[in-house]
């Protein structure tokens, strides 16, 4: 079965993160990670309610982190462990970002 994150910036800024041959992170790991980034990157809740779903997380996170972290090589290791929590939170193994439209698609 493939898996993989895409991360969207807009046309041409799409990137691609393959986990085939990548060491799955546990589910419980993902949403700590998730978590971990959430507050250390002083993300906000969307939703008027303050509720903060997974989906929401990864959104955030992704957005909060800038462009450059998914980029830039010398930060490959973040963008591919943000690319296993997202996968392993949403149990999903085909994830797409768009973080222009805030949107996830599976």
């Amino acid at each position: 079965m493939r898996s993989h994150v895409t991360v969207i910036w807009g046309e041409p800024f799409t990137y691609r993160f393959d986990l085939e041959e990548v060491q799955p992170m546990p589910h419980d790991t993902a949403r700590s990670w998730l978590d971990e980034q959430f507050t250390s990157l002083n993300c906000e809740p969307i939703r008027a309610t303050g509720k903060v779903l997974t989906a929401d997380k990864v959104l955030c996170v992704a957005q909060a982190a800038g462009e450059a972290r998914f980029r830039d090589a010398e930060h490959q290791a973040w963008a591919l462990d943000f690319s296993k929590a997202a996968s392993a939170a949403l149990a999903k193994p085909v994830v797409s970002v768009d973080v222009q439209a805030m949107t996830l698609s599976f």
